[in-house]
């Protein structure tokens, strides 16, 4: 089953904030964003890549721009000196796409390579290697990246197997002590956990979770022990603790995205933390709202503190912007991105300041 297929018999019209942003990022004075869409289904179809601009100060998100003929970019990642964007092309024969930004404000393509999987959802920069996610076909993908910014030919790609449904590679991160790649997969209902070398995946640990979780996406807590695995199959988050020495994850907590919300119909999107590891947020599509969450001073307990509405429907993505004041919505079936005030201190959110349309959005991410 494609990710279309299987959306629509959901009835559906995946940079997660892993580890933190620099301790200057609350000072520091971001203003440019690259704002991903689907262009190849859905009503309105999407206008693809496009470049806006932030007011820090209000919040204001303004379009400035759209590079013609992305198709589908549903996921960005950077070069590490942030000179390159890297995109999914999320189409049934998935592509990845590099774009220079030595204008940010236009960015220019540099070349697109197969991703030898279908559905390419999400991409991660890993030690010189863009590690692709396919989940059309479970596939996780490794292509080389030269100091040019060109993607090169596949080098190697893992497969994985559900026990139960198809597979379905949703993400692949780094772990925070940059030596694992962690991937995700919503069919296999299963968190893997791979090394790289000379471009070649090798499989260090397979995490079976609940048949019918359907794990989705992963952030870590900025201490480096512990990470939230977001079930969009089952609007939980399951803590487990990291063993950076071993490669490892052992499941623990598991902790509804709802509180006491009993919606018809809900699919988590989006799970992230805050900077300074005291906080949790997940999306929930169906009840449309970003759930909060209190962290312990370890990171290994999270307690549910409240849902916020997220100012339209289906939230696919969310993104806090750098000073930790704004949270940026992709709203996919109300073709809007709405913003939403953080209060720092207490992690609080507060209902939307405001919205720009973009037809079938799915990403928002600050340069």
């Amino acid at each position: 089953m494609s990710r279309r297929s299987l959306l629509g018999a959901l009835g559906v019209g995946g940079l997660a904030l892993a580890t933190g942003l620099p301790a200057s990022a609350a000072t520091r004075t971001v203003s440019t964003v690259y704002i991903g869409s689907y262009t190849s289904w859905g009503t309105p179809a999407g206008p693809g890549l496009q470049v806006g601009s932030v007011d820090p100060q209000t919040g204001k998100l303004t379009i400035t721009g759209t590079v013609r003929n992305v198709v589908d970019p549903s996921w960005f990642c950077y070069s590490v000196d942030r000179r390159f964007l890297f995109s999914t092309n999320e189409s049934d024969a998935g592509r990845v796409s590099s774009f220079s930004l030595a204008n940010p404000a236009k960015p220019v393509l540099v070349n697109s390579q197969p991703a030898k999987g279908g559905g390419t959802t999400h991409l991660n920069l890993f030690n010189g290697y863009l590690i692709a996610s396919n989940y059309n076909d479970g596939k996780v993908s490794v292509l080389p990246v030269g100091a040019d910014g060109r993607i090169g030919a596949v080098t190697d790609v893992v497969t994985h197997k559900g026990d139960n449904r198809a597979a379905h590679a949703h993400q692949t991160v780094t772990d925070p002590s940059g030596k694992w790649l962690v991937s995700v997969d919503l069919g296999a209902d299963s968190v893997y956990v791979y090394s790289l070398q000379n471009g070649k995946l090798k499989q260090n640990q397979q995490l079976k979770l609940p048949v019918g979780l359907g794990p989705r996406h992963v952030a870590f807590h900025p201490g480096g022990r512990f990470a939230y695995i977001l079930g969009e199959l089952r609007s939980e988050v399951t803590v487990a603790a990291w063993d950076a020495a071993a490669g490892k994850l052992t499941p623990g907590q598991v902790i509804s995205t709802l509180g006491d919300a009993k919606p018809a119909e809900n699919y988590p999107g989006e799970v992230a933390v805050s900077p300074d590891g005291r906080f949790v947020y997940a999306s929930n599509r169906g009840h449309n709202s970003i759930a909060m969450f209190s962290v312990d001073a370890t990171g290994k307990q999270l307690s549910f503190v409240s849902t916020t509405p997220c100012g339209g429907v289906w939230p696919r993505h969310f993104t806090l912007d750098p000073t930790g004041r704004w949270v940026y919505v992709s709203n996919q079936q109300s073709n809007t991105v709405n913003w939403l005030p953080r209060d720092p201190a207490s992690g609080k959110l507060g209902a939307s300041a405001g919205s720009v349309s973009v037809g079938n959005v799915a990403i928002v991410s600050f340069k």
